[in-house]
């Protein structure tokens, strides 16, 4: 999938006087891929994506579009992009068709069956004035408006705030959509579960600074499975075993214990030894690596968790 990125950031910083927002930020989105950008917040994510709409401009460091630069080729990147912010401020006189309709001519595309289509799939009463709209609705007339422009590049800033799940369902499907029609999508959230099911690949920022990139599979080696199981011996040895962690005794003769993936084999061929009766594996998830990342407290550096 090498291709050339639609996206391109190297090195980008971006200081408000002393503060230093961005501190390193590196990492390309290409084609017919969806790129989860995580964090929390004030991690950087959203002074990252305004930088890259042109909004701010970099202290230091590059990001293209399409090969452009960000900040002087603006006007011609907004052409073939489409954004939604996660809080949408709309005008409160306009229905939301109208506004809908706005946005559109305003990207140069118009209202069609799809926009239709669209209205329809997200539940939105298009003839209610803007004012009256709560917050999952104001959301869904800029969803509608993005998933109705025909652009390459699709840039969401925590767009599910406020949708129900089943909304949120809608957006996941929509953005399905546009990978299969080989547009780029960059995905920020601090929802795990929506970037675990989307994701082709995800970055964390953190302070700043980008921590981590790669495909989820990529990064399960720096997240450990908790396995729960019984044994018909005891299991004296197993808290001093390479790689294990957090052995605890649950009800009913059971234990718990969390291993790191790369010494599951040998843990394994150890329970076995001791006639397993039961095993239960859960597999490591998005929020574990996250927190492995976040979870900075004395104990844990000193341990080089």
């Amino acid at each position: 999938m090498m291709t050339t990125p639609i996206l391109h950031i190297e090195h980008l910083q971006k200081n408000f006087g002393k503060f230093q927002a961005l501190k390193d930020v590196t990492f390309d989105v290409y084609p017919g891929e969806v790129f989860g950008f995580i964090g929390p917040n004030g991690a950087g994510k959203s002074t990252t994506i305004r930088t890259l709409l042109g909004i701010l401009k970099a202290s230091a460091g590059s990001a293209t579009i399409f090969g452009q630069d960000v900040f002087k080729d603006a006007v011609s990147i907004h052409k073939r992009i489409a954004y939604v912010p996660g809080d949408v401020y709309l005008w409160p006189n306009l229905s939301g068709g109208e506004i809908i309709d706005l946005f559109l001519k305003l990207s140069g595309d118009k209202h069609s069956d799809k926009t239709d289509q669209l209205i329809k799939r997200f539940q939105l009463d298009p003839t209610k004035k803007a004012r009256t709209y709560s917050k999952g609705n104001r959301q869904k007339v800029a969803l509608i408006a993005a998933f109705s422009t025909e652009a390459d590049f699709y840039i969401f800033d925590e767009p599910t705030s406020g949708l129900d799940p089943l909304n949120e369902e809608y957006f996941q499907k929509s953005v399905a959509e546009l990978k299969k029609q080989g547009k780029a999508v960059l995905l920020s959230s601090h929802i795990l579960s929506e970037v675990e099911k989307m994701c082709d690949r995800i970055g964390i920022i953190r302070d700043g600074q980008i921590v981590e990139t790669g495909t989820l599979a990529e990064m399960r080696h720096l997240t450990r499975t908790v396995i729960t199981f019984k044994t018909m011996d005891d299991t004296p040895e197993l808290a001093s075993l390479n790689g294990v962690h957090n052995v605890e005794d649950q009800p009913n003769g059971r234990q718990t214990f969390s291993v790191d993936t790369e010494q599951m084999p040998e843990v394994i061929d150890y329970l076995a030894q001791r006639q397993i009766v039961e095993l239960q594996s859960t597999p490591p998830t998005l929020e574990d690596l996250f927190m492995r990342y976040y979870d900075t407290s004395e104990e844990n550096i000193a341990e080089g968790k």
